[in-house]
C-alpha cells in the first residue's frame, strides 16, 4: 500500500488568508490554532472563506479516511442522510452509497 502524505493544510489556509483574505483572518483563528487540521476543519474554513459555491461541485474528491470521518459525524449527531448531504454539500445518492459501501 502506498503511503500519500497529506497537504499541509494549515499552512496552506494560513498563507491564502495572510496573502488574499487578510480581512477574514480574524473568524478563522480559531480553527488555525490548532495543531493539525482534520478534514472538517478543512471544509469548515473552505465555508468561510469562500462561502458554498455550487460551480465546483463536480470536481470534489473525498479519501475513505474522509468519508469515515464524515459518516462518524453523521452518527454522532444523529442526522438523516438528507441533512448530512445539506451540511457538506453533496447529494443524497452519494451519502447513501457511502454508507453501503463503507460501514461504520
Amino acid at each position: 500500500m502506498k503511503n500519500i502524505k497529506e497537504p499541509d493544510y494549515k499552512r496552506i489556509y494560513s498563507d491564502l488568508i495572510k496573502k488574499k483574505l487578510p480581512y477574514k483572518e480574524e473568524y478563522c483563528r480559531k480553527i488555525l490554532s490548532k495543531s493539525k487540521l482534520e478534514i472538517l476543519d478543512v471544509i469548515h474554513l473552505n465555508k468561510i472563506l469562500f462561502g458554498s459555491h455550487q460551480a465546483n461541485q463536480k470536481y470534489k474528491a473525498y479519501d475513505e479516511k474522509t468519508i469515515r470521518e464524515i459518516l462518524t459525524y453523521q452518527k454522532k449527531h444523529n442526522l438523516n442522510n438528507l441533512q448530512l448531504a445539506k451540511m457538506f454539500s453533496l447529494s443524497r445518492n452519494t451519502v447513501t452509497r457511502w454508507r453501503k459501501t463503507i460501514l461504520i
